[in-house]
C-alpha cells in the first residue's frame, strides 16, 4: 500500500494505530485484505458523491420555478446501459477479489503447524502440539505458518485477530479452521467478536509473535514433559480401546494405525475420507460411523470426555503411523520442519503438560 505516497501512508497508518482507529497489518494476508477493504471505500465514496452531485444539479435544473409545466422525458439507452454495467463490472471485480482472498485464507498450506483453541465462557485456552497450554494468550512464531483448529464447549464465539485480519466462529460441538502468517514480532489482541454471556467483553488475550529461536525457548520453558499424543494415548488405554482396536485378525473395531487421511467405507455404504472432524464424531457418535464390516458394539463417550480431552484423542490417531510421539520427549523443542512440503507428523515437536 505504501506505494502510493510514503509519506502520506505513514502519517495515516500512524494517526489511525495511534488513536485505534486500525490495527496494524501483521500478517502477510493483511495487506491484500485491506487493499480489497480500500477498493471497496473508495467505490463506495465516488458512487456516494457522484449520486449527491447529481441530485443537487438536477435540483437546481429541473426545479419548479425554472419549468412550472412539467416535461415528459424519454430514456437513454445508452445511458441506462453505462449505469448498469458500470456498478455490475465493479460488483464482480470485488466478488472475485474476494472470492480469491476467501479461499486463500481458509486453505492452509501443508506445512503450517496446527494449534487447537477451545472456547469457553469466557476464556480462550490455546494447546499446542507439545502439550503446552496457554489460557488467553497465543504464543506463535514470526514468518511460519499457524492452522488453528478451534472449537466451543459450549455457546457460540468467534475467535479474531484483527492485525493479522482473520476471525472464525467457535461452535459447539464442530471443528472450524483458520490460518496465518505473522510477519512482525510483537503482541497483538484477541478478541471474541460473538456475544457469548455477561462476561462477553472480558474474553479477550493476546498473541505473541516471537522469533523462531525464543519461541523455542517458550516451548522449552513451558513443557511439563507429556505432548498431546502422549495424553491421548494415555486416555486410549485407560478407556480400554485397544480391546477392539488392535491389530489382531479376530478384532471387534478397525485398526487405527494409517486411518487418519485415508478413505474409510461406512456400512450405509457412503465412503468418507477421516480428518478431525470425523474422528471426533465418530468418538462421541460411533453409530453415526459404523465401519463397513463391523458390528455396532462402539459405547459413546458422549458427556465422559471433555474437548480437551477428544483433542488429545485425535492427535494421538493422527499421529499412529509414525514416531511422532516418540520424539516429543522431554528434552525436544524444535519447531515443525521448515524444509518446503514436509508436513506436520514428520516433525519434531516440544514436549507438554497433561490434558486438563
Amino acid at each position: 500500500m505504501n506505494h502510493i505516497s510514503p509519506v502520506l501512508w505513514q502519517f495515516l497508518v500512524k494517526w489511525m494505530t495511534n488513536f485505534s482507529l486500525f490495527p496494524p497489518e501483521a500478517s502477510k494476508i493483511a495487506p491484500e485484505m485491506d487493499a480489497l477493504f480500500f477498493f471497496m471505500v473508495l467505490v463506495s465514496l465516488i458512487g456516494l458523491t457522484l449520486v449527491v452531485l447529481l441530485l443537487v444539479a438536477f435540483s437546481l435544473l429541473y426545479n419548479k420555478r425554472r419549468h412550472p409545466v412539467a416535461t415528459q422525458i424519454e430514456g437513454s439507452t445508452l445511458l441506462e446501459a453505462t449505469w448498469t454495467i458500470i456498478p455490475l463490472g465493479l460488483f464482480l471485480i470485488m466478488f472475485v477479489w474476494g472470492a480469491l482472498l476467501y479461499f486463500r485464507i481458509y486453505t492452509p498450506p501443508a506445512n503450517a503447524m496446527n494449534i487447537y483453541v477451545v472456547g469457553k465462557q469466557w476464556m480462550w485456552k490455546a494447546e499446542h502440539p507439545g502439550g503446552q497450554h496457554e489460557i488467553n494468550s497465543l504464543h506463535i512464531p514470526i514468518n511460519q505458518p499457524v492452522q488453528l483448529t478451534i472449537i466451543s464447549q459450549d455457546v457460540f464465539h468467534s475467535f479474531s485477530i484483527p492485525a493479522f485480519r482473520v476471525k472464525r466462529e467457535a461452535i459447539p460441538g464442530r471443528y472450524s479452521t483458520m490460518w496465518f502468517e505473522a510477519n512482525q514480532v510483537g503482541t497483538f489482541h484477541l478478541f471474541c467478536t460473538q456475544y457469548c454471556g455477561t462476561n462477553h467483553s472480558q474474553m479477550i488475550g493476546d498473541v505473541v509473535v516471537m522469533t523462531p529461536d525464543d519461541f523455542k525457548q517458550w516451548l522449552a520453558s513451558s513443557t511439563s514433559g507429556n505432548s498431546l499424543a502422549q495424553n491421548g494415548e494415555r486416555l486410549f488405554s485407560s478407556l480400554s480401546c485397544t480391546a477392539c482396536h488392535n491389530t489382531r485378525p479376530d478384532a471387534r473395531g478397525p485398526n487405527l494405525t494409517s486411518v487418519y487421511g485415508s478413505h474409510l467405507t461406512l456400512s450405509s455404504g457412503q465412503t468418507i475420507t477421516v480428518d478431525d472432524e470425523y474422528l471426533r464424531s465418530a468418538i462421541l457418535n460411533p453409530s453415526q460411523h459404523i465401519t463397513q464390516g463391523y458390528a455396532p458394539i462402539m459405547p459413546t463417550y458422549q458427556g465422559q470426555i471433555s474437548e480437551d480431552g477428544v483433542i488429545a484423542l485425535v492427535e494421538y490417531l493422527k499421529h499412529l503411523d509414525s514416531d511422532y510421539r516418540i520424539q516429543q520427549t522431554t528434552n525436544t523443542t524444535e519447531l515443525l520442519p521448515e524444509a518446503e512440503g514436509r508436513t506436520a507428523p514428520e516433525a519434531k515437536a516440544a514436549p507438554a503438560g497433561e490434558v486438563k
